[in-house]
C-alpha cells in the first residue's frame, strides 16, 4: 500500500490513443503498427505529464486497458516516447481468455475493468481518484459501479445479477465479489472524465450526475480539472500548446470548447473568469503562444454566454439503474 495523494486512472484505445477497432481493417492496423505509427489524442500526453508533476511525487497514474498483454512493449514504447510516466500498467488476457475459449470475455468489459480496478484500489488506497475513459466501450458504466462499491452505496449482494447481466464467467463474479467486500471504503472518486470519441450526445450522460463530464477533447478535461483544483492555469496552457501543436486545433476552438463547458453547465462562470486572468498574465512570459490573444478569446467567450439562467440542479451521485444500462448498452 502507496501514500498517494491522488490517483488518476486512464483507459487507454480512444481515451489516450487515437485507435480504430470498429472494423476489421482498423482493427488489424491497429495490431500491426509499430509505437512511432501510434498517435496520441491531442492534449492527454501533456495532461498526463502535468498531472504527474502537480503532485510533486504523490500522485500516481494507473492504466487499466482492454487492449491485449501482447501489445505491451509496443505500448509501453509509445508512452515512452510521448515521457509518459506510469505506476500501474493492467492490460486484458485476451489470448488466454481465447485459448481458454472464454469468447464472451474477448469483448465483456465490466467483468475485465471492474475487478481490476478494485484489485489496484487495494494497493492504491488514495483519499481521492480522477477516472478518465471514452464512450467507446463501457467506461462510464464501470467508473460509476467501481466509484460506487467504494463508496459502500453499492452492496455485494446488489452486484451479483449486474455482474451477471455484464456477463461475467463464474470465477469473475466470485473474484469480483470478494474484492468489492474487501476494498477499503470512501468518497473517494472525485470526477470521472469521458473523452466523447464517437461523439455521443453529452445529454446521455447526464444521468450519471454532476461527477461524471464527457468532454470533446483534452482542453475540457484540463479546464474541469483547473476548477477541481488539479490543476494550475500553467498546466491549461501546456495542454493549449500541444494541442495548438498539432494543428487539428486553433485558439478559436478552444476558446469554443470552454464555452460549451460553460453553457453545459460543466463550468463555472466565475472558474473561466479567473483563468482568463490568470492566462493573462501567464502568456506574457512564454514563447510560442500568442501574447493575449488566447486570454481575449476566453474572455470574449465567457462575455458572450452573459449570465446563464440557472437550469435544473444535477445529483452529483444519483442512484443508477445498473441493469437497465447494461441492457441498454447491449441493445
Amino acid at each position: 500500500m502507496t501514500d498517494a495523494r491522488h490517483v488518476f486512472r486512464w483507459d487507454l484505445d480512444k481515451t489516450y490513443l487515437r485507435t480504430d477497432f470498429d472494423s476489421l481493417r482498423g482493427l488489424l492496423r491497429t495490431a500491426m503498427e509499430k509505437a512511432t505509427d501510434k498517435r496520441a489524442v491531442p492534449g492527454a500526453p501533456a495532461l498526463l505529464r502535468a498531472l504527474r508533476a502537480a503532485g510533486k511525487g504523490a500522485h500516481r497514474i494507473c492504466i487499466v486497458s482492454g487492449s491485449p498483454e501482447q501489445m505491451r512493449p509496443v505500448l509501453e514504447a509509445k508512452l515512452a516516447l510521448d515521457h509518459v510516466e506510469y505506476d500501474e500498467f493492467i492490460l486484458k488476457p485476451n489470448l488466454r481468455n481465447l485459448l481458454r475459449g472464454r469468447f464472451r470475455a474477448l469483448r465483456a468489459q465490466v467483468p475485465y475493468k471492474l475487478p481490476a480496478l478494485l484489485r489496484s484500489r487495494t494497493r492504491e488506497a488514495a483519499p481521492g481518484e480522477t477516472l478518465f475513459g471514452d464512450d467507446a466501450e463501457s467506461d462510464a458504466i464501470v467508473y460509476c459501479l467501481y466509484a460506487d462499491i467504494v463508496s459502500g452505496r453499492l452492496t455485494p449482494s446488489d452486484l451479483g445479477p449486474i455482474l451477471e447481466a455484464g456477463h461475467a464467467y463464474d470465477d469473475q463474479k466470485v473474484e469480483t465479489l470478494r474484492l468489492a467486500e474487501s476494498v477499503a471504503k470512501g468518497e473517494v472518486v472525485q470526477r470521472i472524465l469521458i473523452h466523447l470519441d464517437r461523439r455521443s450526445p453529452t445529454a446521455q450522460f447526464e444521468r450519471f450526475g454532476d461527477r461524471l463530464v464527457p468532454i470533446y477533447n483534452y482542453f475540457q478535461a484540463a479546464l474541469v480539472l483547473f476548477a477541481d483544483g488539479q490543476l494550475a492555469a500553467r498546466d491549461v496552457l501546456v495542454v493549449a500548446r500541444e494541442m495548438l501543436a498539432s494543428r487539428d486545433y486553433s485558439i478559436s476552438s478552444l476558446a469554443n470548447s470552454l464555452q460549451d463547458l460553460m453553457r453545459r453547465r460543466r463550468l463555472e462562470r466565475d472558474v473561466a473568469i479567473r483563468l482568463a486572468l490568470e492566462t493573462h498574465a501567464l502568456v506574457a512570459e512564454w514563447g510560442g503562444l500568442p501574447k493575449d490573444e488566447i486570454a481575449w478569446a476566453f474572455a470574449t467567450r465567457v462575455r458572450a454566454l452573459g449570465n446563464l439562467a440557472d437550469g435544473p440542479a444535477r445529483e452529483s451521485n444519483p442512484p443508477l439503474d445498473y441493469l437497465g444500462l447494461l441492457t441498454a448498452e447491449k441493445r
